[in-house]
């Protein structure tokens, strides 16, 4: 039998589908442009819509999931958050093997429509970031995180513009890599108190 769905589930489900729909959209200009000019900030920003996607879509699944499979999904999807950390490291490795300079003027121009979007979805996820636990909590957290990404990759873009270096791009994918980390260790703590405030014991 299905659970009931938890308070504000609609409102909820709406504003994650369309997320979900622009985050995908997003991603695959931001990973075309990235690979075309070797950037690794925007290679990680558009994983990072990727694993966006993927969070919004489990959100959805799990809103019709019993209180305490959706406390255990939550530590799930903090360590979906993890998923652009990781590809980053990769990505930068490369990087400080061969140092190439990413083009400023593409940079720029798909960080600012990173900016748009990730800014348009952290509005929409604020207004029921109160619902749904630490699953529309973890969406909030990643869209916010995203929009301060975009603010950085927009600076890394003009410090390569100034000084044609490789490092600026560099230092802001671990940025990002950072970011996330933050968000999923507070996620992952949030689930943790509603499977306590469910079970009376903690979960891992």
């Amino acid at each position: 039998m299905r659970a009931p769905a938890p308070p504000g589930s609609s409102a909820v489900r709406r504003v994650v589908i369309g997320v979900a729909l622009l985050n995908l959209g997003y991603f695959a200009v931001e990973f075309t442009v990235a690979r075309h000019i070797g950037s690794v900030a925007l290679f990680a920003d558009s994983i990072d819509f990727l694993e966006d996607t993927a969070l919004s879509a489990l959100i959805v699944v799990a809103l019709h999931l019993q209180p305490r499979q959706r406390a255990r999904l939550g530590v799930l999807l903090a360590a979906v958050l993890l998923v652009p950390g990781v590809a980053t490291l990769w990505t930068a490795w490369g990087k400080l093997m061969l140092p190439a300079v990413p083009a400023p003027l593409p940079l720029s121009l798909t960080a600012a429509g990173a900016l748009a979007v990730n800014l348009s979805c952290a509005l929409l996820l604020a207004r029921v970031s109160h619902l749904g636990g630490s699953l529309s909590r973890a969406a909030f957290l990643s869209a916010r995180n995203d929009v301060w990404a975009n603010l950085a990759i927009l600076a890394a873009a003009g410090l390569t513009l100034a000084w044609h270096s490789a490092w600026p791009d560099l230092l802001v994918g671990l940025g990002i890599l950072l970011l996330s980390l933050g968000a999923a260790a507070e996620v992952y703590r949030r689930a943790r108190g509603e499977s306590v405030a469910l079970t009376g014991r903690p979960r891992t």
